[in-house]
């Protein structure tokens, strides 16, 4: 497979950091296919403070930055007309303002695919998929 981008939400990326989360296991098998498949990897910087923020071992979680994120993956910024639009859209339409960033980081950086096990996720024009249905649809 050739190189293709695909943009991680923050539950996935929480749920490698963080072995007993119930999505522990599945998103260790979605990373292990993305970087055997060689897709690249994108997620937003303001994800690391977050990630940072939720973690029971801050120091587990820095290590990961620096280890797997820094390395091998994509790390975007928003930037201001990002930050505009999704606030704008979430004032319009009342949706979850970082459902709207992400989706929109997403978009602009070309990735094909956004992964969340969000039930509902606000819909930009890229494809949203479960970790699980990935994996299914990628076997």
């Amino acid at each position: 497979m050739g190189k293709h981008n695909i943009y991680l939400d923050t539950n996935i990326v929480a749920d490698l950091l963080d072995p007993s989360r119930k999505g522990h296991k599945i998103s260790l098998a979605l990373l292990n296919k993305l970087l055997t498949d060689s897709w690249n990897i994108y997620i937003s910087e303001d994800m690391l403070s977050t990630l940072y923020y939720i973690s029971a071992d801050k120091k587990a979680a820095l290590e990961f930055f620096k280890n797997v994120i820094f390395k091998d993956w994509n790390v975007s910024a928003y930037g201001i007309e990002t930050m505009q639009e999704a606030v704008g859209l979430s004032l319009c339409n009342s949706l979850d303002l970082e459902d709207i960033l992400q989706c929109l980081c997403a978009k602009k950086n070309s990735s094909e695919i956004l992964i969340t096990n969000d039930k509902q996720f606000y819909d930009c024009g890229v494809g949203i998929l479960t970790a699980e249905v990935f994996l299914e649809r990628n076997e």
